[in-house]
């Protein structure tokens, strides 16, 4: 929801803030791998000093830093499909990674497990009406995106770590954090499909009328039936 209605006045910022980038060289895809790096270390460091606020302050750098691919591809006209398919495809596993880190330090693969299944759900509640109707990628100003996902596990950790030190258990923290974690990310997931029905029915209608009254077979969707994911 941030990065969708606040866009304009974020891209700025972000592609000053990319500038020591630019300059060096780096190209989108190196920032976005930089960016996995940075967060799989900062998780496998977690699983070491199991310190929450560490781990907090340690990913919103990397993610700052992973933010920055978009910024560096404007900046050196470098926008690509490929390239915004890879950062994609990274940004799932990064989730994955500090979840599983999570999970592994405080043993709560469950809750761990149905939080990154609402993320997965909501990137995947849009991707799949891309296949069936062209949408625009900016137009799903959502509730709890990917931003507002990092925000949170961050906020969280840093909060966890804090509340440990007036005696209430960190483990019990980020249990209660990924709970709400969960429940935010599986109804932004409802909120992307409501969406994509009502969208999708509206592309249908228009078929059905552009065919006339004898053109019943559907041709919206590449997959035959009985098939589609």
């Amino acid at each position: 929801m941030i990065d969708g209605l606040f866009k304009r006045h974020i891209d700025p910022l972000w592609e000053r803030m990319a500038t020591p980038l630019v300059k060096a060289g780096m190209s989108p895809n190196q920032v976005t791998a930089t960016g996995l790096a940075l967060v799989t270390l900062s998780s496998a460091l977690y699983l070491w000093h199991e310190n929450p606020a560490l781990f907090g302050l340690m990913l919103a750098f990397a993610f700052a830093f992973d933010a920055l691919d978009g910024a560096v591809a404007r900046r050196r006209d470098m926008c690509t499909k490929s390239g915004g398919y890879f950062d994609a495809m990274v940004d799932r596993y990064q989730e994955l990674v500090v979840l599983a880190a999570i999970a592994a330090v405080n043993d709560l693969w469950a809750l761990a497990l149905i939080a990154f299944s609402g993320g997965v759900m909501t990137s995947y509640a849009k991707a799949r009406t891309a296949i069936e109707i062209p949408i625009s990628n900016e137009a799903w100003p959502d509730f709890f995106e990917r931003l507002e996902r990092i925000i949170f596990l961050c906020a969280m950790l840093l909060v966890a770590g804090g509340l440990s030190f007036a005696g209430l258990p960190a483990g019990t923290t980020i249990a209660v954090g990924l709970a709400v974690y969960a429940m935010l990310a599986h109804a932004t997931s409802v909120q992307r499909i409501r969406r994509a029905v009502l969208l999708l029915r509206a592309a249908d209608m228009a078929q059905k009328d552009e065919s006339g009254p004898d053109g019943g077979v559907s041709t919206a969707s590449s997959f035959p039936a009985g098939t589609q994911s």
